[in-house]
């Protein structure tokens, strides 16, 4: 399916990385554009409960159609290997259904959006089993953040052991291990607001509106969300393989 950059229209943006399902309409980028409508909701309700009918009442509410829709923006992860094949899919079906272009951002790019700071800049999901995923940031030309470390999984423990200078904390990974973090690392760090600590479908909508005009479109056949390491199944499947030879 041959696919058309548009950059001029509003974006359809989804994260579902997290227990938060987020929703935004947006139009432009970081820069110079701004949000159309946005729905977020954290609740124990599964994402493919609520997805769909999210969108509905964002686009009914906001005056928009999907005619009016130019793209479609999803946030890749890492996070909830259920949560991001729930977002991956939907969206991707819309895009496919519209024949419109998809973009993909990191769900930790997503958090450090958010964040405008001289010092170094680190985003943390939690990833269960006593580990959070994290990447860091710098900003750039004082305008945007900027990623200098590729996404890895770190212990807690491991993380403290790379933070060497003043930084900035966001994401929920801060849920869980914030007292930690804090008396291991005390002045170095500060703690963003805890609004700011569950991804913003609005950011991302504003960062695919800059992918746009790039022209940095996602193959929707191949697609796929960013998984930093196996899943429980995967792991099961290769301990069963390594427990028959």
């Amino acid at each position: 399916m041959k696919q058309v950059v548009e950059s001029d229209g509003c974006i359809l943006a989804v994260d579902t990385a997290t227990s938060c399902s987020t929703v935004a309409l947006t139009l432009g980028t970081r820069a110079n554009g701004r949000v159309l409508g946005s729905v977020s909701l954290s609740s124990n309700v599964t994402h493919s409960r609520r997805l769909l009918g999210a969108i509905d009442r964002l686009l009914s509410e906001s005056g928009c159609s999907k005619n009016d829709i130019s793209g479609y923006a999803v946030g890749l992860g890492p996070g909830s290997f259920t949560g991001l094949r729930i977002g991956m899919a939907t969206v991707k079906g819309l895009a496919a259904v519209a024949d419109k272009p998809l973009y993909g951002v990191s769900t930790l790019d997503i958090l450090a959006a958010n964040c405008h700071d001289p010092r170094q800049i680190c985003a943390v999901l939690d990833a269960r089993k006593k580990e959070v995923y994290a990447r860091f940031y710098r900003m750039k030309d004082n305008t945007m953040p900027e990623a200098v470390t590729e996404i890895a999984a770190y212990s807690p423990e491991a993380l403290v052991e790379v933070i060497n200078e003043p930084t900035l904390m966001v994401g929920d990974g801060l849920a869980v291990y914030r007292d930690f973090w804090l008396e291991k690392l005390g002045e170095t760090i500060s703690i963003a607001p805890s609004q700011l600590w569950s991804p913003s479908a609005s950011s991302l909508g504003l960062i695919a509106g800059e992918l746009a005009e790039q022209g940095q479109v996602l193959e929707i056949g191949s697609a796929i969300p960013m998984y930093v390491r196996a899943s429980d199944a995967e792991l099961n499947l290769q301990m069963k393989k390594k427990g028959t030879k």
